[in-house]
């Protein structure tokens, strides 16, 4: 029997990582004179959808830009995230004890990020936790990203599990239809910056704190 397995999305979930993304997208506004457009707090929430909707918001702000300033902003961007990629990012309280507690019980443990591969595998390696995910894959490993199921599906198999026996621990709406399309059990954190109003996405459970995810894993994946 394969093994059951825990796939995790990266950004809000793991790990915090909404100030050092802001603070790219800020950058990006500054090179081109209009300073710092982003609040690292008020704005969590849209860094944890990615660089393009940081931009989008910034620029909105501006009252101008469209889709082509976004696409030729984005690869600065990622440049400056990656000058500082963990200049102000941590692991969410209890997250890497939880990781490795699962891993003692039996369990897989995957990623599935819409962060470009290599940049997560930057800073998964630069905190210090790469070697406990079997699996990473990005939003450019294949030609689709969540909320398409096949980068899900590819990082169970990957860290040697089956889609079966397998559930989601993200934060956003984008993980709720990744889980939905892959037919798994999703778990949603409340530490995020939406606290408990992912709830309204119907999680098969919420997380308050890492400590509780090896029990929880294995009441959702009982064998």
């Amino acid at each position: 029997m394969q093994m059951r397995t825990v796939i995790f999305d990266l950004d809000g979930t793991l790990a915090d990582t909404s100030a050092d993304l802001i603070a790219a997208a800020n950058a990006c506004f500054r090179t081109l004179g209009h300073g710092d457009l982003l609040d690292p707090a008020a704005d969590a929430l849209t860094a944890f959808h990615g660089g393009r909707a940081m931009l989008r918001l910034g620029f909105s702000r501006l009252g101008e830009g469209g889709e082509a300033e976004v696409d030729r902003e984005y690869p600065r961007l990622l440049a400056f995230y990656e000058e500082a990629i963990d200049r102000e990012t941590r692991l969410y309280p209890g997250a890497l004890a939880a990781v490795e507690a699962l891993r003692r019980a039996g369990f897989a443990t995957g990623i599935c990020t819409n962060k470009p591969a290599r940049l997560a595998e930057i800073l998964l390696t630069r905190l210090g936790v790469r070697d406990r995910f079997a699996s990473l894959v990005g939003a450019d490993t294949l030609p689709v990203r969540k909320p398409d199921p096949a980068p899900y599906v590819l990082s169970v198999e990957r860290a040697g599990g089956s889609v079966a026996r397998s559930m989601l621990i993200g934060d956003t709406e984008t993980d709720r239809k990744t889980a939905t399309a892959a037919g798994v059990p999703l778990v949603l954190v409340t530490f995020g910056p939406e606290g408990r109003g992912v709830a309204r996405l119907s999680p098969e459970a919420l997380l308050d704190h890492f400590d509780d995810l090896p029990e929880l894993a294995a009441q959702v994946l009982a064998p």
